[in-house]
């Protein structure tokens, strides 16, 4: 399948509490590789299987949570023509220059119906670490700590979920491939796809505006899952639950939070879409199941706490 249009998340910046903390646990814990550190305190890491500068941005804060989750697209062309179905759909759009020293290209961005900021941009500087291109080894040094090979998606709570899918859809050009509703046939949450993923974003229907429930990391397989398991016992880090298996996107998953209390995910495995597969539907009275496929059985934990 050809893509076109958005081509697939690619960066978040998290708020953290203690910069130091966040970075044993992103860099040492996760392994991530920390690319710089910019005039302005914000770090910048990567996981070792992507080729662009970041993906991840660490901001110290008294508050966490996500300040934004940007998405890149195919090219300046296409930036342009999402620029005007936004503000054309009368979204506002803001438009962000290029900035050379963060390795980034020029931006737009505008703040979704749920109260979260989005971001799109077409070019970022590639990092010195990528993976390689001529004759091309596996990886240019041992992959670290959990492993994590990209960042893959994030799910995002907020109240009006149906503006931000409308958003997205129409006018991003993102499919629904699977959703838990209820019986009166209000969406609870959804999962968007741009290409050929299970989902590159999610939403749940929430009270409050603008949260953030998990950042998710892709490993290798289902034994890199373990071995995640064996160091989160290890260095005694805070676990949500897992290792055990999505029902939606059949992932296989552990969630656990950073010193902070910004949730995260480390998964292998889903499903592959393809724009004709049907939307796959879940009822509420099997979100058990549909959440947590082994445990078929919610925590309060993982349905409450946000940031």
């Amino acid at each position: 399948m050809a893509i076109q249009g958005v081509l697939r998340p690619g960066y978040v910046q998290l708020r953290v509490l203690d910069m130091e903390a966040a970075l044993v646990h992103y860099r040492d814990r996760i392994g991530l590789d920390v690319m710089m550190t910019d005039d302005d305190g914000l770090v910048y890491l990567k996981a070792y299987d992507e080729f662009d500068h970041h993906s991840i941005i660490l901001r110290e804060a008294p508050e966490t949570g996500m300040d934004f989750m940007g998405f890149k697209v195919a090219s300046e062309e296409a930036l342009d023509a999402f620029a005007r179905s936004l503000r054309a759909a009368g979204v506002p759009v803001d438009e962000i220059p290029a900035d050379e020293g963060r390795y980034l290209g020029r931006r737009i961005g505008f703040l979704a119906p749920t109260g979260h900021r989005f971001e799109l941009f077409a070019s970022m500087g590639r990092s010195n670490a990528c993976p390689m291109i001529d004759n091309p080894e596996l990886w240019h040094a041992e992959p670290r700590a959990m492993r994590a090979q990209r960042f893959d998606h994030c799910l995002l709570y907020g109240d009006d979920i149906d503006g931000t899918m409308d958003i997205f859809c129409r006018l991003l050009g993102f499919v629904l491939t699977e959703q838990v509703v209820a019986p009166d046939g209000t969406v609870i949450a959804a999962f968007l796809s741009c290409g050929m993923k299970a989902h590159d974003i999610a939403l749940v229907r929430h009270e409050e505006k603008g949260k953030l429930h998990h950042v998710s990391f892709l490993l290798e397989n289902w034994n890199d899952v373990g071995h995640a398991a064996d160091i989160m016992s290890r260095y005694n880090m805070s676990v949500d639950i897992g290792p055990t298996r999505h029902g939606i996107t059949r992932g296989q998953t552990i969630y656990f939070f950073d010193p902070s209390g910004n949730r995260n995910e480390v998964f292998a495995g889903g499903y592959t879409f393809y724009p004709d597969h049907p939307v796959r539907t879940w009822s509420t009275d099997e979100v058990g199941k549909a959440i947590f496929y082994y445990e078929r059985a919610l925590n309060d934990r993982f349905m409450t706490v946000v940031t």
